[in-house]
């Protein structure tokens, strides 16, 4: 009798341990979806880019420049519902700015649009990389939203300012004065010619 109430007592022991184990995964698993849920609103919330051109000088001048807008497409579409969508999202945007350094038009193919082009790529590339952590800082990532949002108008600045200097005319000469100034384009130094001996006795 003893040992058949003994048996009873440790069952109930295992069974009350193993309801309490069970209680505190499930308090452990509502919090961690509590918090995956706070993440995912601060993402959904501060993932906001600048899709639109700021001007018309750039709407206009960017409409032949496919990768351009297929990259402002993209940065446009908003991904919806999961964590996932955002990372997916990320990854389509960093391959859509990449594209950019490969094509840039004639016109803005300049030094201060491609260090531009250039710190957005990284920017975007760090955003990228912080959205696919394990432990989302779900800070940083809404960070890099805004700094990528503050390249796209310094680019968009640069690529106005060459659009109005384009429309300035020039005078007469500045052209050829500007191809001087071009040191890419300078004459080479001709051969020196030789130099006399002056102890050389000449005749006279």
């Amino acid at each position: 009798m003893k040992y058949k109430i003994s048996l009873f007592l440790l069952l109930t022991a295992v069974l009350f341990s193993c309801q309490n184990e069970d209680e505190k995964r499930r308090a452990e698993n509502a919090k961690e979806a509590k918090k995956k849920e706070a993440i995912f609103n601060n993402i959904n919330k501060g993932w906001t880019f600048i899709d639109e051109p700021i001007n018309e000088i750039s709407e206009s001048q960017l409409n032949s420049w496919t990768e351009w807008r297929e990259f402002m497409k993209e940065i446009g579409d908003k991904p919806r519902k999961t964590i996932g969508a955002f990372q997916k999202k990320s990854a389509a945007i960093s391959k859509k700015a990449m594209a950019l350094n490969n094509s840039i038009p004639t016109e803005f193919s300049q030094p201060a649009i491609k260090s531009r082009i250039s710190i957005l790529i990284t920017k975007i590339k760090m955003l990228d990389l912080f959205i696919h952590l394990n432990k989302i800082p779900d800070d940083k990532v809404v960070f890099w939203v805004q700094e990528i949002n503050k390249e796209l108008i310094s680019l968009e600045r640069q690529m106005d300012k060459i659009v109005e200097r384009a429309k300035v005319p020039k005078e007469e000469g500045e052209e050829d004065f500007l191809r001087m100034l071009d040191t890419a384009r300078a004459i080479p130094n001709a051969v020196a010619p030789p130099q006399i001996d002056q102890k050389v006795p000449r005749l006279e």
